[in-house]
């Protein structure tokens, strides 16, 4: 490549998409296996180039839908990776995404088409080996995903509509990767006033728990 076609050559827009949920008490992102390309047989995120009649936004629910059958789910913006080389195809700047959805939720059907072999939920504590820069997507997106359950309610989309305080507890501990004191953190997220009792018990082969439930289900400060 000459010099001058280095600085005119126009890059390639795509997205990818690390799509999350906290399964056996782990915090799990959706990997898809390619069929084809420099990292055939490699295991990587969801994605694709974006067309130019969509946004950013409407072109990682696109492909994520199309890709792995998941659709109205959390969906939020994470960072645009665009280091040379990242894609030894071509010149390609990816806008990355964090999506969430509630464990014990849908699992996704086998992949539609022939660009992917298969589709599996992996802890994110024992990742493959991942194609492009999707490792350091993974990295990036789990770095702001347990940095937004500081400040944020976004453990509503991790969980079902109805939970005890033992599932929330669960799914914190999933996310962040480390063992949190029951009591204290009952009484923190008690205080914070984010839940309403929903009046009802689970009752099973334990004590029977309280159920809750999120008084917003819309992304908010706290």
């Amino acid at each position: 490549m000459t010099a001058l076609s280095a600085v005119t050559a126009t890059p390639v827009v795509a997205v990818d998409v690390a799509v999350f949920t906290v399964l056996s008490r782990a915090l799990h992102v959706l990997l898809v296996e390619l069929r084809g390309g420099p990292f055939a047989g490699h295991w990587a995120l969801p994605g694709g180039r974006v067309r130019l009649d969509e946004s950013l936004d409407a072109a990682a629910a696109r492909e994520l839908a199309a890709q792995t059958g998941l659709d109205d789910i959390y969906l939020e913006q994470l960072y645009t990776f665009g280091t040379p080389g990242r894609d030894p195809a071509s010149r390609v700047v990816s806008v990355g995404y964090v999506a969430l959805i509630a464990h014990g939720g849908r699992f996704p059907p086998r992949p539609a088409g022939d660009k992917y072999a298969a589709v599996a939920w992996r802890p994110v504590a024992a990742l493959p080996p991942l194609a492009y820069d999707h490792a350091t997507v993974v990295a990036t997106a789990t770095s702001r995903l347990r940095a937004k359950l500081e400040y944020t309610n976004l453990a509503y989309t991790l969980l079902p509509r109805e939970f005890t305080l033992a599932d929330l507890q669960e799914m914190y501990e999933g996310v962040l990767g480390r063992a949190l004191d029951r009591r204290n953190f009952r009484k923190r997220i008690l205080a914070l006033g984010l839940l309403r009792p929903v009046g009802r018990l689970r009752r099973g082969a334990h004590r029977p728990a309280a159920l809750y439930a999120f008084r917003h289900r819309r992304p908010m400060l706290i």
